[in-house]
């Protein structure tokens, strides 16, 4: 995707010195564009930790990265295991860090120690490549479902869509996963308009899918997060599409918290609400999302606080509840397979079932729970 018309991806390697790695820090946008550059595994670490760079695909591609340069320090088998685990364990939720790790040991574990690191770098290139070229697939499919809404509302209609949190191309290594379809419906020239919720506590969708989509000329509207309902209920929202952060083999989805909520409205008034997901994202091993699943719980403060700009331009961040109130934080929640109409993935769509799920992928579906 572009930025003032230059191309980039959310994480590359710097083309000068050929190993450190950079990303965008997205804790200072939408008001600046501060490029991070990432030299060692603590560094990462606390990219991912601090959400300067989030989404579910996106930290499993940094964190195969962050091993690569964890390497370059000590690539003996006891250093690679340890600081793996370290990288494994910066966030819960999303089943993609974890799978980014196990795939990188997987390439390295047979590996003498002295050929690590180039294969690592190979091995988290090949990760990015694969998420962008997924997302652009999802984006594809994705398409579909918005046309035959535009060719049922009838020529010259704007399609309505409501999505959460952020699941751009900033939350992915390219395209997104819920945004794709978007952005591939608008260059398309079809008519569409997003409703953005603001996703407290950390805003993302004020944030930042709000800053993505006006980067790229896509009509929105930043609403606030209980606005959503009330817009289905008034035929507002013709379709829901959200991104995920673990899809379970039955079709439970883990996703920023108030998702759920948003599928309830849905179900309630009869509009589609469709998960877009890379199939690095299904989580075989997990059949129950309410049992199984782990919700990140985060600082009290990103509730109690919110930071924004001044009218001056400073960026200031101020406290909102009283002295003394507590605050929790659960990252994420989980919306049943019930209230999904659908699964967007890189081979198609599927219902977000078991069986959806094992017609698209039949190489995993017989995978047993650990």
């Amino acid at each position: 995707m572009k930025i003032g018309n230059v191309p980039y991806r959310s994480v590359w390697v710097d083309q000068e010195d050929g190993w450190s790695v950079h990303i965008f820090d997205q804790t200072r946008l939408p008001w600046a564009l501060d490029i991070l550059r990432l030299t060692g595994r603590d560094q990462v670490a606390h990219a991912i930790r601090s959400m300067q760079v989030r989404g579910a695909p996106l930290i499993g591609a940094v964190a195969a990265y962050g091993l690569a340069l964890a390497l370059r320090v000590d690539a003996a088998d006891a250093a690679m295991e340890r600081d793996a685990a370290l990288l494994a364990d910066t966030r819960p939720t999303a089943i993609n860090l974890r799978w980014a790790i196990e795939r990188m040991l997987a390439r390295l574990r047979p590996l003498p120690a002295e050929a690590r690191v180039a294969a690592a770098y190979d091995e988290a290139g090949r990760i990015c490549d694969e998420d962008a070229a997924q997302n652009e697939a999802i984006g594809r499919h994705g398409l579909g479902l918005i046309q035959e809404i535009a060719a049922r509302r009838g020529e010259g209609a704007t399609v309505n869509i409501l999505t959460h949190c952020n699941a751009g191309w900033i939350a992915t290594v390219d395209w997104g996963t819920a945004l794709a379809p978007i952005y591939m419906a608008h260059d398309s020239g079809l008519k569409v308009h997003v409703w953005v919720d603001e996703t407290r506590p950390r805003n993302q969708g004020a944030a930042l899918t709000a800053w993505e989509l006006g980067s790229h000329g896509v009509p929105h509207t930043v609403i606030v997060d209980n606005a959503g309902g009330h817009l289905m209920q008034h035929g507002a929202v013709d379709m829901v599409i959200v991104g995920t952060d673990r899809v379970t083999r039955g079709g439970d989805v883990a996703n920023k918290i108030g998702t759920y909520l948003k599928a309830l409205a849905a179900h309630d008034n009869g509009v589609p609400f469709w998960v877009a997901l890379p199939s690095t994202t299904i989580d075989w091993r997990v059949t129950d999302g309410l049992a199984e699943i782990p919700i990140e719980e985060r600082a009290s403060a990103e509730v109690t606080t919110v930071t924004g700009q001044t009218a001056d331009g400073r960026i200031e961040t101020v406290r909102v509840a009283p002295p003394g109130s507590h605050a929790a934080n659960p990252a994420f929640d989980v919306t049943p397979a019930r209230l999904v109409t659908g699964l967007m993935t890189e081979r198609g769509l599927c219902a977000a079932s078991q069986a959806g799920l094992a017609e698209l992928f039949p190489e995993r579906a017989g995978e047993a729970n650990p």
